[in-house]
């Protein structure tokens, strides 16, 4: 739930509420249900109460508290003046914030500091209304669908079980109930269908007191039946089964219980009629049989009945399993036994478009989908057919149905020659149909009140196991399945891989693990939002799976990265598998008048030949995946080696993080010459690093592992920050740097449209006027318009702008010409080849043409000869450093081989 001072990233995902819900629900039945139930919300929803309560005649009694971490004892509350109030009407409600204020008279808001309130009212499963559950939060709360979700379904599951309770206490209080009735027939003598009795417990049962209903039950008056006036009621018993009907009545008075007994009774008419009796014995103060107490009635009605309840009980007792498939197929295999026919089915109701990635999909209309089915005592296989066609159709729009002398039932596998079925519909506790259960024949049937009544009982179970079945799917929906994509999400694909692992291992074949990432895709997803992005990876994650063998299995793990296993993977099998992948990425693709041509990095590892476990293969597949992507191809087989270039990095990022915090590193100076004056006109800062363990460490290594590794932005604002004191010191000194001093900056600083006041505040130590800010020109051409936008404040701020590596990225001249720059610096690989190479020649010539059309100075890097420096000033090239000129140096010494140019002013 988005409570306004818990952070998301605090949260657990989704996919992890659902599944620790699920293992709260699975306490359902035991005392402490609703205990766990209310600490697990609390924590799933990082709430500060959660209670649930039963309501009756306007007040609640909470069954279970949980309150800032613990149990609170129950409590009992009018409703009246409360947000309880509102869900007891049967309605869902939310108060976001300021509930008290709103219900000024609940002490309860008051001692929890409530200041927020959602409530759902519990509902039976046949929709009666028994309380409700509450989350209180002391800040406001935003739920949101997900979470509204969850609710729901503790909701449904916290009404289902205060059902059963209630059903349970019902059960005793009528047992009771019936107990208290059969010593109070005198006061119900004339108020019951059936006849109440007193007699004696003589061998004619002489009545002596009876009810009126005796008239209906027999045809004899009570007064023809009093003291055997006219018969005595002995007589009337069937004589086959008096004897039985004594035997059962003098046990249970010497066992000194209640009687009951079933026999046939002829009535004044001669019907014969079928009689249910039920009394008790009444012993006076000498524990002497003083009468008998109790009552009669017709069950004659009753007795199609009693097939169907032997029936249910019959069924009842076969089926051992109470949930899952194994339920409906004892269930279906003993319902086509009991009555008798010659298929029968239960079947999930469900749109196409719900249907399993797996399977192959049918037209977007309701279909039906067989959980269980029997034909002639073999079973079926499950599938999935179109609802159209078939008796279901019918039976959608009607709860029960018998139909006679049918065509085809159209249904594959249960016998053409069906001409009867008899069906029900099976609905949810809100009514809505979600499946349904059927027997079919192959002979007409004539009006069936056995059958229909036997499933009209059984498909309430039916329904609700089916409910569960899907409330459980769903709930493994959310936990296992990506909501973007509709792929099995990371931790569906960890339980896959160590299952396919271990098959690898039984069968003695390879695995192979690819981990897939989209390039470019975090650059759309920032540029264009999240909504195309998510957009773009359902229809990338389509691709994928349409692209795939029928044994492999895609997943989505996070943001743009998939994963796919191949199992059995030989070497051509691999190939074809990474071309089919980079084709299906590969192809252009729209979306919102946007285009997009993309490519994919791709790492792969491999069992057994990379590692043996599934953790191994994920992980070197990772770092195959971190190669790939600085590969021109994309694609990148594990190796060994790759384990040790890793573990460098890491150990180099680990000390190059401690040494920025120790301040381990240098700054070391290159002078910058005049090409036509030779005099010293600057210097670039260029940062160095001594590792006590490794020695001098290449600034081409730390340098774009800094960038890699989020360090380059802390990294550059120690460089301007030391250059500037730096700057500082030479001048106090004495020791004035003629010109600007060149300092670069990362394309990470780059992207902060505050880079000038941040910068300024950095070298507030020294004037704008002394330093050079170097930019690359690929940085630079990232973001155009924003570049023009910051090298124009940095212009303003007194700062010079020199575009380092030019010649080497793919400026457009319209944008460099609206760049606040200053000077171009020849990147140094054509200042290496211009002498010998006449491209790198004529390049260098252009670079320096261009610079003077657009009133910009040049500076050449990495000037090593003296036929270098003297063919650049003949070109026309303004500035120049290199090793010709002078190696960088640490700042004392630079200032040694420098300080006569560096005279106080």
């Amino acid at each position: 739930m988005t409570w306004e001072s818990v952070p998301m990233p605090a949260r657990i995902t989704a996919e992890e509420a659902f599944r620790r819900l699920a293992e709260g629900l699975g306490h359902s039945g035991s005392d402490d249900f609703f205990y766990t139930l209310v600490e697990r919300l609390a924590q799933l929803l990082s709430a500060d109460h959660v209670l649930i309560a039963r309501v009756r005649d306007d007040k609640a009694q909470t069954l279970a508290i949980w309150s800032r971490g613990q149990h609170l004892a129950n409590v009992q509350y009018a409703l009246a003046g409360t947000p309880c109030e509102t869900v007891a009407s049967h309605e869902m409600c939310l108060y976001p914030g300021n509930v008290q204020s709103r219900f000024p008279h609940d002490r309860m808001l008051r001692e929890l500091e409530a200041e927020s309130y959602l409530g759902l009212p519990l509902f039976t499963t046949d929709g009666a209304q028994l309380g409700l559950l509450a989350v209180l939060a002391n800040r406001p709360m935003a739920p949101s669908d997900q979470e509204y979700e969850l609710l729901r379904i503790a909701a449904t599951q916290a009404g289902a079980e205060l059902g059963r309770r209630d059903a349970e206490c019902a059960l005793q209080a009528s047992e009771r109930h019936a107990r208290e009735s059969e010593r109070r027939l005198n006061t119900l003598l004339n108020h019951l269908p059936g006849m109440a009795y007193r007699c004696l417990n003589d061998t004619d049962w002489t009545m002596l007191l009876v009810s009126q209903g005796a008239t209906d039950l027999t045809g004899y008056s009570p007064e023809d039946l009093t003291h055997n006036r006219r018969i005595s009621y002995l007589e009337l018993i069937h004589p086959d089964d008096r004897q039985y009907a004594d035997d059962a009545v003098q046990q249970a008075i010497a066992r000194r219980e209640p009687f009951q007994v079933v026999y046939r009774l002829r009535t004044a008419n001669s019907g014969l009629r079928w009689m249910w009796e039920q009394g008790q014995a009444v012993f006076d103060a000498n524990g002497q049989v003083d009468c008998l107490e109790g009552f009669i009635t017709d069950i004659t009605e009753q007795h199609e009945a009693q097939r169907v309840q032997e029936a249910v009980m019959q069924i009842a007792s076969t089926v051992t399993s109470r949930v899952g498939d194994d339920y409906f197929h004892q269930l279906v295999s003993t319902l086509t036994r009991t009555l008798e026919a010659d298929a029968g089915f239960v079947a999930l109701l469900e749109p196409a478009s719900r249907a399993d990635a797996s399977v192959t999909p049918l037209p977007d209309e309701t279909v039906v989908s067989l959980i269980s089915a029997l034909s002639d005592g073999l079973s079926l296989a499950p599938c999935r057919l179109p609802l159209a066609g078939t008796p279901c159709a019918t039976l959608l729009h009607e709860q029960e149905i018998m139909i006679q002398h049918e065509g085809p039932s159209g249904l594959p596998g249960f016998p053409a020659d069906t001409c009867a079925w008899i069906g029900r519909r099976l609905d949810n506790t809100r009514g809505e149909p979600i499946g349904f259960i059927m027997v079919l024949y192959r002979q007409p049937l004539e009006a069936d009140a056995f059958a229909t009544s036997v499933l009209r009982i059984l498909s309430n179970g039916a329904a609700a196991e089916l409910e569960r079945r899907n409330d459980h799917r769903r709930m493994h929906q959310l936990a296992y399945t990506d909501g973007t994509t509709g792929l099995p999400n990371r931790i569906r694909f960890m339980e896959d891989l160590s299952h396919q692992r271990q098959a690898a291992e039984r069968d003695q074949t390879p695995l192979a693990l690819l981990l897939i990432d989209i390039r470019r895709f975090k650059e759309i997803n920032d540029t264009l939002g999240h909504q195309v992005g998510d957009r773009l990876l359902a229809t990338l994650g389509g691709r994928l799976r349409s692209a795939l063998a029928p044994h492999e299995r895609l997943a989505r793990l996070s943001g743009d990265e998939f994963a796919l296993l191949v199992p059995r993977a030989s070497a051509p099998e691999l190939a074809q598998c990474l071309e089919r992948m980079r084709q299906a990425v590969g192809r252009p693709l729209t979306l919102d008048h946007h285009r997009f041509t993309l490519s994919v990095s791709i790492g792969t590892a491999q069992y057994p030949r990379d590692a043996v476990t599934p953790e191994e293969l994920f992980k070197f597949a990772s770092i195959a995946l971190y190669h790939a992507k600085h590969q021109a191809d994309g694609t990148c087989p594990f190796d060994p080696s790759m384990t040790l270039a890793l573990q460098r990095h890491q150990r180099m990022t680990e000390r190059l993080h401690l040494a920025l915090g120790e301040g381990k590193l240098e700054l070391y100076y290159q002078p910058k010459f005049d090409l036509a004056s030779g005099e010293l006109v600057g210097a670039e800062a260029l940062c160095r690093w001594y590792d006590e363990d490794w020695g001098w460490v290449s600034p081409g290594e730390f340098i774009p592992l800094a960038e890699e590794r989020g360090l380059i932005r802390p990294l550059g604002e120690w460089v301007l920050e030391k250059a500037a004191r730096q700057l500082a010191t030479w001048r106090c000194n004495g020791h004035p740097l003629p010109g600007r001093l060149s300092v670069n900056v990362s394309a990470q600083q780059f992207t902060d449209p505050d880079l000038a006041r941040r910068i300024a505040e950095l070298t507030r130590h020294t004037p704008t006027s002394s330093l050079d800010l170097e930019l690359t020109e690929s940085d630079v051409m990232r973001d155009p318009e924003q570049a023009i936008a910051i090298t124009q404040a940095l212009r303003q701020a007194g700062y010079t702008l020199s575009i380092d590596d030019f010649g080497t990225g793919y400026s457009s001249l319209a944008y460099l010409r609206r760049f606040a720059a200053d000077t171009l610096k020849i990147d140094l690989s054509f200042v290496r080849e211009m002498l010998d190479g006449p491209h790198d020649r004529a390049i260098v010539e252009t670079i320096i043409a261009m610079a003077r059309s657009l009133g910009m100075q040049t500076i050449a890097e990495g000037v090593e000869t003296p036929k270098q420096a003297s063919e650049l000033a003949r070109l026309g090239c303004d500035q120049a450093q290199g090793y010709y000129f002078g190696r960088p140096l640490p700042p004392a010494d630079f200032v040694a081989s420098w300080g006569e140019a560096m005279t106080s002013r």
